[in-house]
């Protein structure tokens, strides 16, 4: 964990996950994806060591929703599919 992470701990959860709690999480893992760096894999949108705080909470988001990975990466896929 970065040092900024032990400072402000984890992102709260919600009481319980809604479809919108499911698209920001979503949007958090394309977000703050992984980069790989000299010193090891840092987010690309924060430049803390990967996982950082919200793609860790996204990822927990779509876990309490009960999705698999399969469709965690079916979400990610359709975020970033170019809009027609």
């Amino acid at each position: 964990m970065d040092s900024i992470d032990e400072v402000l701990g984890e992102l709260p959860m919600p009481p319980y996950v809604t479809a919108e709690d499911v698209g920001f999480a979503v949007k958090a893992l394309t977000v703050h994806a992984a980069e790989q760096w000299p010193e090891g894999p840092r987010c690309r949108n924060d430049r803390a060591p990967h996982p950082c705080r919200l793609h860790r909470w996204g990822r927990r988001v779509l876990d309490l929703r009960g999705l698999t990975d399969r469709q965690v990466q079916l979400l990610i896929a359709e975020q970033e599919a170019p809009r027609r």
